[in-house]
């Protein structure tokens, strides 16, 4: 039997007799995926990328406004909230000086009622007292006179009621 060298052992890539026809294989599917790779895929990829690099680059620029746009509104509600509290403390100091108005108002008021009563109620205890000691005066004359005439003693009543005027008054008879 003779022996082919299809029928050696090994692997048939490393077979020399099929070298010519492996490498013009090899190179005419290079060629292919070559062609292919320049043609199709590439153009494709790239321009996925310069897309992918253009909304990046627009994203990137938003942001960039947005942060600044945001800094400008940051500043803007720090300034209308600074301007608030002032408006508010403006607002606070307008209203205690207005309250502090209508406190010495009703003070003064409040003053003037007291010192119209005070006097009201001195006037009403002078007129009291006045009573009170006419009232003491006329008690002391009927006593004086019912003492006396218990005694026996007839006197004046002129001398009776000059004698009490004197001492309820305070002084000496």
């Amino acid at each position: 039997m003779a022996t082919n060298t299809n029928d050696a052992v090994g692997m048939p890539q490393l077979d020399f007799s099929t070298f010519p026809n492996q490498i013009f294989w090899l190179v005419v599917t290079l060629v292919v995926i070559y062609l292919i790779l320049s043609r199709v895929a590439l153009p494709r990829i790239g321009s996925i990328l310069a897309e992918r690099s253009g909304t990046i680059t627009a994203d990137i620029d938003a942001a960039e406004t947005y942060k600044r746009q945001a800094s400008e509104a940051e500043a803007a509600y720090n300034k209308a909230l600074e301007d608030a509290r002032a408006q508010a403390h403006k607002i606070v100091e307008e209203m205690r000086a207005d309250i502090q108005a209508d406190l010495d108002v009703a003070i003064q008021k409040a003053d003037a009622e007291i010192a119209a009563r005070t006097a009201e109620s001195e006037r009403r205890i002078a007129e009291i007292r006045d009573s009170a000691n006419e009232a003491v005066e006329e008690v002391a004359r009927d006593t004086a006179r019912e003492i006396l005439a218990l005694f026996g003693v007839k006197a004046e009543d002129k001398a009776i009621d000059d004698s009490v005027s004197t001492r309820v008054k305070g002084g000496a008879a």
